[in-house]
């Protein structure tokens, strides 16, 4: 029961992590990565369809991507698509592709981004306490069911509380590194 519960919550606290890792691919840096366009919605035969289903999105250098439709009459739908995402690129459409050119970023919105950082990942060290308390709770009642002694629990809340340092340390881990990448000119 011990196991299963220290098990329960290192995949919990694992996917809280993932979770901040992903959001923080998504904060533009001033480099070229397709990540930044994966929030993109295009309208496409009367719906909105995630644009990685309506072309290929590729680096063509460290300040610009390219968007290959699949179908050229696509072009226009991409532009307003990437320009709805309010990511404060501006597109251009292009022969039979869209250029985005990926501006340099000012020393004011390098500061919004890193403050950007940080809410992610105050709110991953959030959930990943949230899920120390939960996974306590159930020790303590498993406790209370006699599935084994107090010590046995006081033990858990230690193994526990390990997993919380770790997973935090990753979290502090990764919006350094983040916050490196965004600050750097």
């Amino acid at each position: 029961m011990l196991k299963e519960i220290l098990h329960n919550a290192e995949q919990r606290m694992l996917k809280a992590v993932e979770s901040v890792r992903n959001e923080l691919i998504k904060i533009r840096t001033g480099k070229a990565t397709t990540a930044l366009l994966d929030s993109v919605k295009v309208e496409a035969y009367g719906t909105f369809m995630p644009l990685n289903q309506v072309g290929t999105v590729s680096v063509v250098d460290a300040h610009s991507l390219a968007v290959t439709p699949w179908d050229k009459s696509m072009l226009h739908p991409i532009e307003k698509g990437i320009i709805a995402a309010n990511l404060g690129l501006n597109p251009i459409v292009d022969a039979n592709l869209v250029r985005v050119p990926i501006p340099a970023l000012n020393e004011e919105r390098r500061r919004e981004l890193v403050k950007l950082t940080k809410k992610f990942g105050e709110e991953g060290k959030i959930a990943v306490r949230n899920i120390r308390r939960d996974e306590n709770e159930a020790l303590k009642k498993a406790e209370k069911a006699e599935h084994f002694s107090e010590d046995d629990r006081k033990r858990g809340e230690q193994d526990i509380q390990k997993l919380t340092d770790k997973f935090i340390k990753q979290i502090d881990d990764l919006l350094a590194i983040k916050e490196k990448e965004i600050m750097e000119v």
